[in-house]
């Protein structure tokens, strides 16, 4: 089977003083797991590195290793350069500024009645995607007490470190 690069983020590490683990570490940790050409970016849990097998079997050895090191589940989700190629060309929001547009990564589509779930918005945009929920936060996030119940399963990250993540998987 071809190796595949696979882009990794990880959920709640590194985020608020919870969940720490040095980007050394995180590398360590998935060339234990079998992973190839593995490169960290920035101390949020995002890695990129080559891999065969499925999303699923990549998804469960990243998530079976950080659990020995945490003691705990940690939550990952995993996409291709395609994928969150994609997830770039399908932004409703061009005109926002990297910086204040976040996707929050699902592992499945969002419910049909997300947007009808949100509470407190003060003129964030909202829209859905396959597998994503993106949220312009226009005046930025600072004053923002937007809930996105169905983001809660996923993970966030603005639209500068996805490209950037992009920009480390080309093939």
């Amino acid at each position: 089977m071809k190796a595949t690069t696979w882009i990794a983020l990880l959920r709640a590490v590194n985020v608020g003083g919870t969940g720490k683990l040095p980007m050394a570490e995180l590398r360590a940790l998935c060339e234990a797991a079998g992973f190839a050409e593995v490169r960290t970016y920035i101390a949020s849990g995002n890695v990129v590195f080559r891999a065969t097998g499925t999303e699923a079997s990549v998804k469960a050895a990243l998530e079976t290793a950080l659990a020995g090191w945490f003691g705990r589940p940690v939550s990952v989700l995993v996409r291709t350069h395609a994928e969150l190629a994609a997830v770039v060309a399908a932004n409703p929001f061009a005109d926002a500024a990297g910086n204040r547009l976040m996707v929050s990564f699902l592992d499945a589509a969002p419910p049909t009645d997300a947007l009808e779930r949100v509470a407190h918005r003060q003129g964030e945009r909202i829209a859905l995607g396959r597998r994503e929920i993106y949220v312009d936060y226009g005046d930025g996030m600072r004053d923002s007490k937007l809930k996105v119940p169905a983001a809660k399963a996923g993970t966030a990250r603005n639209l500068n470190t996805v490209r950037r993540l992009i920009e480390m998987s080309r093939p």
